[in-house]
């Protein structure tokens, strides 16, 4: 299995190398984001190593441009950053895993083994439905290249809708993984938000994306219709 380690730090670098080659991995090591990236985007690899703060350019970034490079080859985080906002920043850019430096040696080896048995599907960090793009890194939804506004609860639903697109998915579905589990209301706050996201993603571009199908819940189309 090829493992490629982007690390600026050349003693641990040189460590993890050796304990991979011994574990069976071949590796290919580098010290910055520039060369990390070029690699990983026209290297094939099994899995990456990536820590966050590089020379160059950034582990957030590097992490950016391959997942708009539409390359899905698993990476896993190495940093000094521990905190919950690095780790979710990470997460939200298209990482697969996140560990924090100084970690067991024995628990990197194990997720990675983790990660190469998942493989590698297409994870793409933009949802789309035909001209609607949806970042939820950074919080920003465009139609037909003008940005949208949308409040907290219409971006949950949204984003939740793009990830399962051409699903019918029930109000219930809705309720349970966009409310709160002690949401006690009335399910029509269900039909009121799609009725707000409607307005908003829909009518102002002509568009239909958001499909009642009655009896059952809503399907949103995949190309954006």
């Amino acid at each position: 299995m090829r493992v490629l380690v982007i690390e600026d730090v050349r003693g641990l670098a040189t460590a993890i190398a050796h304990g991979l080659a011994e574990e069976g991995f071949v590796t290919r090591v580098v010290h910055d984001g520039v060369d990390g990236l070029w690699r990983a985007v026209h290297e094939p690899y099994d899995v990456i190593l990536l820590d966050l703060m590089l020379p160059g350019i950034s582990g957030y970034e590097v992490l950016k441009r391959l997942r708009a490079a539409s390359v899905w080859t698993p990476v896993l985080v190495l940093t000094a950053k521990d905190g919950e906002y690095d780790e979710a920043d990470a997460l939200d850019l298209g990482a697969d895993d996140y560990l924090s430096k100084p970690f067991s040696y024995v628990v990197l080896v194990a997720r990675l083994r983790a990660l190469l048995r998942r493989g590698a599907p297409a994870r793409p960090a933009v949802l789309a439905a035909g001209d609607l793009a949806l970042d939820p890194a950074r919080r920003h939804c465009r139609r037909a290249g003008r940005e949208i506004t949308l409040t907290a609860r219409e971006f949950t639903l949204l984003e939740f809708l793009l990830r399962h697109p051409d699903e019918v998915i029930s109000k219930t579905d809705i309720l349970d993984h966009v409310w709160d589990e002690n949401f006690d209301g009335d399910t029509n706050i269900v039909e009121v938000y799609i009725g707000y996201l409607r307005r908003k993603i829909d009518v102002p571009f002509g568009r239909r994306t958001i499909e009642t199908v009655r009896g059952a819940g809503y399907r949103l189309h995949a190309t954006g219709r």
